[in-house]
């Protein structure tokens, strides 16, 4: 049988992945593969453990969890150099990533379409030696990840990001940046600024024109005007894009906001500001920023997309 270190996080997000364990497995085992568990609690040496006796023997590395589980997993492997494939069980209270690779919710069909699927190639992001599997952000409703409590994204969903964000709303402060790109510049006020790899921040669309494997990043700039300007900007772009009835692909982005595709980015502020990472805490000021292209090895179901519009890079190994 084919061998799978499957990490998991077992406080992670609104699907409880510790009461689907057994399915899991059995569906491993019906495919050939043969799953050594590690339970991720972020105690002691977990890293070095987690990590323990992984080498390229090893058919790819499951994740259970969220973008934050994701994000955290994919930077140890990266500083360890064990460059094997991944697959991801979204059981995260957001799972922006996940979504924008289209692989399922739920954990038993997750597991099946993965396995039916292919090992393709995906970008990174890369900021001041660290990666990112989705966003990096700075400014207002950046750190809501951090600061919204486990038991209320596990309780309440991607509600609980809403309502902190919503408590964001009422200490607007706006930040001066320099920003110099390959796509173009920006210098000046602004709100919050994003650097896409994925297309979605708490499910709200936010780069609807993003793809994971085009070898960019899109960075998105939040202007900070008047103060008029400031609130019909924040409804118009960060509401608007949590409806059900927004198009797929809008014509463009509303007034005050700022979209540049590029592959580098420098990023400088007067002050000090929290950045964060797929919902973890980011690196300081001053910022560079790459996009690592093709630098993942991912499993992804078969799609009427990736069948049509992208390449396999590598078939499935023991296929």
């Amino acid at each position: 049988m084919k061998k799978v270190r499957f990490i998991y996080n077992p406080s992670s997000g609104e699907t409880q992945v510790t009461e689907r364990l057994d399915e899991v497995v059995s569906i491993y085992q019906s495919h050939g593969f043969a799953l050594s568990l590690y339970r991720l609690t972020f105690e002691g040496n977990y890293a070095h453990d987690m990590l323990a006796g992984l080498d390229d023997t090893f058919h790819h590395v499951l994740i259970a969890g969220g973008d934050g589980t994701v994000n955290f997993v994919v930077n140890q492997l990266k500083k360890a150099k064990i460059e094997i494939p991944i697959a991801i069980l979204p059981t995260g209270t957001a799972n922006d990533f996940a979504s924008a690779l289209g692989i399922p919710s739920d954990p038993a069909i997750a597991c099946r379409s993965l396995l039916e699927g292919d090992i393709r190639q995906v970008d990174l992001g890369r900021v001041n030696g660290e990666y990112f599997v989705n966003v990096f952000s700075c400014g207002l409703f950046s750190d809501i990840s951090q600061k919204t409590p486990t038991i209320l994204k596990n309780t309440f969903g991607r509600l609980a990001y809403y309502v902190s964000g919503i408590g964001e709303i009422a200490k607007i402060r706006k930040m001066n940046v320099t920003i110099r790109t390959d796509g173009g510049d920006f210098e000046g006020s602004s709100l919050v600024f994003f650097v896409f790899n994925g297309k979605t921040a708490g499910q709200l669309r936010l780069a609807y024109l993003s793809e994971v494997d085009d070898g960019l990043l899109d960075l998105i700039i939040v202007k900070g005007d008047s103060p008029l300007e400031t609130v019909r900007t924040i409804f118009q772009y960060f509401f608007l894009m949590g409806q059900t009835a927004l198009p797929r692909k809008p014509k463009a982005y509303p007034t005050g906001v700022i979209h540049i595709r590029c592959s580098r980015i420098e990023a400088a502020t007067d002050q000090p500001e929290p950045t964060d990472m797929d919902g973890q805490t980011g690196p300081d000021f001053p910022l560079e920023i790459s996009c690592e292209v093709g630098a993942l090895q991912i499993l992804l179901p078969k799609s009427r997309k990736t069948q049509e519009n992208r390449k396999t890079l590598l078939p499935l190994r023991g296929k």
